[in-house]
C-alpha cells in the first residue's frame, strides 16, 4: 500500500536556514498563504541553533540554503539516507559542491533563489511527499529484515530442540509453539530468544552474529 500523498500543509512549521532572513525571495510569505508557519533560527558561530530531537517529521521542515558552509549537521538514517524531518535545499550557486552538500544533508527538493511564490508549492510537495514515500520504504525494508530473522531463528530452534530430543521436525516445532504460548510470546520471538540464550548449542551454519539476550513481548508477525 502506498503513502497517502501530502497535499495540505496548514499546520506546518518551516525552519529557514539562512544568513540573510528576509531576503530569499517570496518563501516565507509564500509559505503563510499555505498555513504554514516561518521561524529563522539564529545562526550562532555559523551554525544554526536547531534542537532537532524537538521536531516533528509529520509537521516540521527545513529550508536550509546552500550558500552556508557548514551551517547544519545532520546525521542521516543509515537504513534510509533520511534527516529527521523533510530538508528543502534553497539554491543560489549551483556550483556541484554545494548541490553535493545539500544531498548530503538529505534534501529530497530543492528552490531557486530568488525563491518566485510559484515555485514554492511544488518543491514543497515533492519534498515532502518524497521524505514519506522513502520513509515508508525504508520501514518496508526493515519489516522484511526482521521477519527474515524470525523464520531463520524458527529454523535454527527447530533443528536445536531436533538434536537435543531426538524428535522429528513436527514433533519438535509443535513444542517451540507450546512453549512460547505458555511463555505468552510469539514462537518468532521465543525462539530468537531461545537461541540467544543457548548460542553454542546452535548449528553453526545458520548461528546469527549479533545473538544478544531480548526482553519485552513483539507483536505477532
Amino acid at each position: 500500500m502506498s503513502a497517502r500523498l501530502v497535499q495540505n500543509f496548514r499546520g506546518g512549521r518551516a525552519f529557514i536556514v539562512t544568513a540573510t532572513p528576509g531576503l530569499e525571495g517570496a518563501l516565507a510569505s509564500t509559505l503563510t498563504k499555505l498555513g504554514v508557519e516561518s521561524t529563522y533560527p539564529r545562526l550562532m558561530d555559523g551554525k544554526a541553533e536547531i534542537a532537532l530531537a524537538t521536531l516533528s517529521p509529520e509537521r516540521d521542515m527545513l529550508f536550509i540554503d546552500g550558500d552556508l558552509e557548514g551551517a547544519m549537521e545532520i546525521e542521516l538514517d543509515p537504513s534510509t539516507a533520511l534527516p529527521p524531518v523533510p530538508v528543502i535545499g534553497l539554491v543560489g550557486v549551483e556550483a556541484p559542491s554545494r548541490l553535493k552538500a545539500l544531498v548530503g544533508l538529505g534534501a529530497t527538493s530543492f528552490l531557486r533563489k530568488p525563491v518566485h511564490g510559484g515555485a514554492v508549492y511544488a518543491s514543497l510537495f515533492m519534498g515532502i511527499n518524497q521524505f514519506q514515500l522513502r520513509s515508508e520504504q525504508g520501514q518496508r525494508f526493515e519489516a522484511l529484515h526482521q521477519r527474515h530473522r524470525a523464520r531463520r531463528a524458527v529454523i535454527q530452534a527447530t533443528l536445536l530442540v531436533m538434536k537435543r530430543t531426538g524428535l522429528d521436525e513436527d514433533q519438535a516445532y509443535a513444542q517451540l509453539r507450546h512453549e512460547s504460548m505458555r511463555m505468552r510470546q510469539t514462537v518468532e520471538f521465543y525462539c530468537e530468544d531461545l537461541i540467544a540464550r543457548h548460542p553454542r548449542a546452535a548449528p553453526s551454519s545458520l548461528r546469527p552474529d549479533d545473538a544478544k539476550p531480548r526482553t519485552g513481548k513483539p507483536k505477532a508477525m
